[in-house]
């Protein structure tokens, strides 16, 4: 597959998509597009008729950089068996940087809850750099800023404080763009967040 015109600003995003994990989920989106950065995750697109690995595959593949986080290591209720999704996407990430020659510049951020936990149940990667979250936006916000500044080279993007106090005012004015959007903040897919996200820094370029 060639390397798509928008493959240098992309950031493919792997992780949970249950309501617990929104918070983080959200600041992640945020801070790649206020940072800049075009962000795809597998809610990006919703045609029914591709095959959920192959989209996830398509993504991987048209994106420099990626967020992966491992930390749901929790047993689901229903099932009493833990989710392998994100290991699996991550570990086809990682192939995909090693055997694609136009593609050998990917750059990963792995993300799980605790420092050093991700040793006790996917060994493999224990010889790479792990950042923990701790489960609090705040922390994502700076990871992935500090990530992006210092892979992408760029001088331009703001520091995790600025960027947590911005999104923290964005939250506060989510309700008004949604109603600018007419879209109800429960029922806005990962396109419309994206939306909001761009509705609301143009707002704040405004005087």
């Amino acid at each position: 597959m060639r390397v798509t015109a928008d493959y240098e600003r992309s950031v493919f995003i792997n992780c949970p998509f249950d309501e617990a994990y929104a918070p983080i989920f959200e600041a992640n989106v945020f801070t790649v597009i206020v940072c800049g950065f075009r962000p795809l995750c597998a809610r990006s697109r919703l045609d029914s008729s591709e095959f959920r690995l192959d989209k996830v595959l398509d993504l991987i593949a048209a994106s420099r950089y990626s967020i992966h986080d491992v930390s749901r290591v929790e047993l689901d209720e229903g099932s009493a068996l833990p989710r392998f999704n994100m290991p699996l996407e991550l570990g086809l990430d990682l192939g995909c940087k090693r055997f694609s020659p136009s593609r050998k510049n990917k750059s990963l951020l792995i993300f799980d809850a605790q420092p050093y936990r991700f040793q006790k149940y996917i060994s493999d990667i224990g010889g790479q750099d792990v950042a923990s979250h701790r489960n609090d936006p705040a922390l994502a916000v700076a990871s992935i800023r500090n990530w992006l500044r210092a892979e992408s080279g760029r001088s331009d993007l703001p520091g995790p404080a600025a960027l947590n106090v911005r999104y923290e005012n964005f939250k506060r004015d989510l309700p008004r763009i949604c109603v600018r959007l007419d879209v109800q903040p429960a029922e806005m897919t990962f396109v419309d967040f994206c939306h909001g996200v761009a509705d609301w820094l143009e707002g704040e370029k405004k005087p």
